[in-house]
């Protein structure tokens, strides 16, 4: 069956429903430059996507030496042939005429253009100095979710064994830690329990603070064609505004900000008054059982309804929903994992499983997901706040192992206190400790808390700011020395999504200019700072993106990120494998955990946990005490009130999201023509109640105001709870007249701009999900909508007053799939 549909306006694409326990079946997506025909394609290269953590299989269209369009694979696990909007037109951003070609550096004030000599000696006289005078400790570096596997492990051998710094950690710090640490505290291990192929055999689905069809559109097609066949699952969705999950649920439960502790407890409570708990599993499989029915007895969900404001019996519902369930699949994202106690709520997910024994099971497991399309991957490699290999920094016996495989003394690998994590990175070079700070491949200036404070450190004369990224963004401004990176489809490489599939990425096209990959940045910095290995050879030995995973292979082997049965060839053959593959697994491993715990002991886990209050790092012989065995571990948490509340002054809890069309900091997405049409600029989302009773109107000038800063931005007027405002968070300065923040005593245009410096204790993510705020009329609208989209979560409370987002025929899609089959009476898109 062909198709062409708007790939803007109807995001999903046409639907090729299934019935439970059958193979979804094959839609292949393809979107081609204007004029360019199918015919006219000299060859297709093997990728996945870098724009968000699906990890979507698809081929690059070539011509000419240059990208002209893209396809789903049809045959990859993840996605079966379906690409979603920023699949399709996100990479027309890397032809974008402003793309960085040359090295810049700092002199006089401004950044010129110089060669790479120029620049990379700079970095490396810096480098030297600061390790004389200062030691490794005055260095940090702060890198992405968007890179490849090859070049986080290089970066992380680099910093840790070859600097000596505790000082590395990731944006995925804003959108994965809690995800890992969730996983460690409850399994003692990293690493997605589930398989995203468990949306095919669960009758209940529960979506965590997980907007799913804005944040994974593949995977919510997925959703859309099961509940279009037969024995559909039923949907259960936490989430304050209408996503389109939300709309289709058997039960939405919208709770006030900052109250997912009390909510979830109410869950557990209920499920364990009622006896639907697996009692072998948990004697099997589990500790802490007794603890936690004591600490949720009185949870009930009458007292779950005064703190969260959902009604009791909407709470009971979703208990007898959740509890029911013949097979259960979770997936939580960033309403919990940015929101209060993140850590802590994210485990009683783990916990409502546990209980249940809806693990290691098809359709039976928890996705605590990835905001990235490679934050799995700093997590395995150590590029964030762990070891390689998922090693415990607190266990001699894996740093030794560490040290071994990179051939260095122990003592040289910092392990003297916990990797230090982002946060406390910028605090530090805001105190003056840190006097380098590396930043690749992100716009902290942008897109971290209480932007006026990370302005003020970036620019800072005592701070060395080195910034490799494809464009000019808001954070290269204020670099003293700025390298041109290549980017997907101009370098090869793999990366592994949110369930552990292994995709390889191919190099399709020239980078722009002079610009390098990544790999070959961290390669030529090492070979200039000399790095050498404890017998005086040259600590990195590998040379390219195969020899790199190679080197990677060997870190992995034996732990439970094992890539050992992994090759180039064998992932260009097969498409996207999970891992792990060894020898015992050679086509990868579907599930975590089918066999029982795997990883807990306490000699084999990764973390020995932490207070799920203060954050505290439990030592070796409390975890002895509690877990002996290697079991789950069921950890109770009290709720406890956020950190801001509402007041007079500020009466509006403000969340911040994403959109479809767009990804992190716009810098790829808002240089596609599509996406940044449908999406343009920012707008401030209010309830119909609260516009109503306070006057405002669509498309009204907006000022959102908390204690630490404001924006300016258009009003849309949505279905979202009462007392709640949403801003996306995408929009910074680069395409404004100023091309820059105009002015901190003026409000701005970045949602970050009003968040908190604030953070988990035990994940340390910053909590972007909890700030007080005022809303401001400033102007009335001049009957012009907001600049929101129409499709999802922010669509209007009374549509026909606003015009529907389209795409227009640069939008069109061509869908190839199966003929639709087992419709279910009823259901409809």
């Amino acid at each position: 069956m062909d198709a062409s549909v708007d790939g803007i306006a109807q995001p999903w694409g046409s639907r090729t429903p299934f019935g439970r326990h059958e193979p979804w079946p094959v839609r292949v997506d393809t979107h081609l430059a204007a004029g360019v025909e199918p015919g006219m394609v000299e060859r297709w290269v093997q990728a996945a996507s870098i724009l968000h953590s699906d990890g979507d299989a698809m081929d690059i269209a070539v011509s000419g030496g240059h990208m002209v369009g893209v396809r789903g694979r049809s045959v990859d696990r993840v996605n079966r042939g379906r690409l979603g909007p920023k699949d399709l037109f996100g990479w027309q951003a890397n032809a974008s005429p402003d793309r960085l070609s040359r090295p810049l550096i700092r002199q006089d004030g401004r950044l010129v253009e110089c060669d790479w000599n120029t620049a990379m000696e700079r970095i490396v006289c810096r480098s030297k100095s600061l390790l004389d005078e200062r030691g490794p400790g005055s260095i940090g570096f702060y890198t992405t979710g968007q890179l490849f596997l090859e070049e986080y492990y290089t970066l992380a051998v680099l910093a840790r064994a070859g600097i000596g710094t505790n000082h590395l950690d990731g944006n995925t710090r804003l959108c994965t830690s809690t995800a890992a640490e969730a996983l460690k505290e409850s399994f003692g291990c990293d690493g997605q329990p589930g398989s995203y192929d468990d949306i095919d055999h669960a009758d209940v689905i529960a979506l965590f603070g997980h907007n799913i069809a804005e944040t994974q559109p593949v995977q919510w097609m997925r959703i859309l064609d099961r509940l279009e066949g037969r024995d559909p699952p039923r949907l259960v969705c936490v989430d304050p505004r209408p996503t389109q999950a939300a709309r289709r649920a058997a039960v939405h439960l919208a709770p006030r900000l900052g109250t997912n502790v009390a909510l979830l407890n109410a869950l557990l409570h209920e499920i364990i008054r009622t006896g639907r708990i697996d009692h072998d599993y948990i004697t099997a499989q589990t500790v802490g059982f007794e603890e936690l029915r004591a600490r949720v007895k009185d949870c009930s969900p009458e007292w779950a309804a005064e703190i969260c404001d959902v009604p009791a019996d909407r709470i009971r519902e979703a208990a007898e929903v959740v509890g029911s369930a013949d097979r259960l699949l979770s997936t939580v994202l960033q309403g919990v994992y940015q929101s209060h106690q993140a850590t802590a709520a994210a485990v009683q997910i783990n916990n409502l499983h546990l209980i249940r024994g809806m693990v290691g099971r098809p359709g039976a497991g928890v996705l605590q997901m990835n905001g990235q399309p490679t934050a799995q991957n700093t997590r395995e490699c150590g590029a964030n706040g762990d070891l390689p290999g998922f090693r415990n920094w607190d266990n001699d016996q894996h740093v030794t192992e560490l040290a071994k495989v990179w051939n260095v003394e122990p003592k040289a690998l910092p392990h003297y206190a916990p990797p230090t994590h982002a946060m406390q990175i910028f605090r530090y070079a805001e105190q003056g400790s840190v006097r380098m700070l590396w930043i690749s491949g992100t716009n902290p200036a942008v897109s971290l808390p209480e932007l006026s404070r990370i302005r003020s450190i970036l620019a800072q004369d005592g701070l060395f700011v080195v910034v490799q990224d494809l464009f000019l963004t808001e954070t290269a401004q204020l670099a003293d020395v700025v390298l041109p990176a290549a980017t997907w489809g101009e370098k090869t490489g793999t990366l592994t999504n949110a369930d552990r599939t292994v995709h390889l990425s191919d190099k399709a096209v020239e980078p722009p200019g002079e610009a390098k990959p990544d790999l070959d940045i961290f390669l030529d910095y090492a070979a200039r700072m000399d790095f050498r290995d404890k017998d005086g050879g040259p600590l990195i030995t590998w040379h390219d993106p195969e020899t790199t995973f190679e080197a990677w292979k060997r870190c992995s082997a034996g732990r439970p990120c094992d890539y050992t049965g992994l090759t180039y060839a064998g992932l260009r053959l097969a498409g996207g494998i999970q891992w792990p593959c060894n020898d015992e697994a050679p086509d990868g491993t579907e599930r975590l955990y089918a066999h029982g715990i795997s990883w807990a002991r306490p000699e084999m886990c990764e973390s020995y946990g932490k207070d799920l209050v203060t954050g505290a790092t439990n030592s070796v012989v409390e975890y002895r005490s509690l877990n002996p065995d290697g079991k789950a571990m069921l950890k109770a948490a009290d709720y406890l009130p956020p950190h801001e509340e509402p007041t007079e002054e500020y009466p509006f809890q403000l969340t911040t999201g994403r959109t479809i069309y767009h990804f992190h900091t716009r810098t790829k997405t808002g240089r596609a023509p599509q996406l940044n049409a449908a999406a343009p600029d920012v707008w401030v989302e209010v309830s119909a109640f609260d516009a109503g009773t306070l006057g405002f109107h669509e498309g009204d000038m907006m000022e959102v105001l908390t204690p630490r800063g404001g924006l300016r931005a258009s009003l849309r007027i949505t279905d979202i709870r009462p007392g709640l405002l949403f801003v996306p968070f995408h929009y910074g300065y680069w395409d404004t007249p100023a091309g820059h923040r105009p002015d901190d005593s003026t409000p701005g245009r970045a949602a970050n701009e009003t968040t908190i410096t604030d953070w988990d204790p035990v994940s340390k993510q910053p909590l972007f999900k909890t700030a007080a705020a005022a809303l401001r009329l400033v102007e009335r609208g001049d009957g012009a909508s907001a600049p929101a989209p129409t499709t999802a979560a922010s669509a209007p409370s009374r549509p026909g007053d606003v015009p529907a987002t389209v795409g227009g025929p640069s939008a069109r899609v061509s869908q190839v799939g199966e003929p639709a089959r087992h419709r279910h009476q009823g259901d409809s898109e």
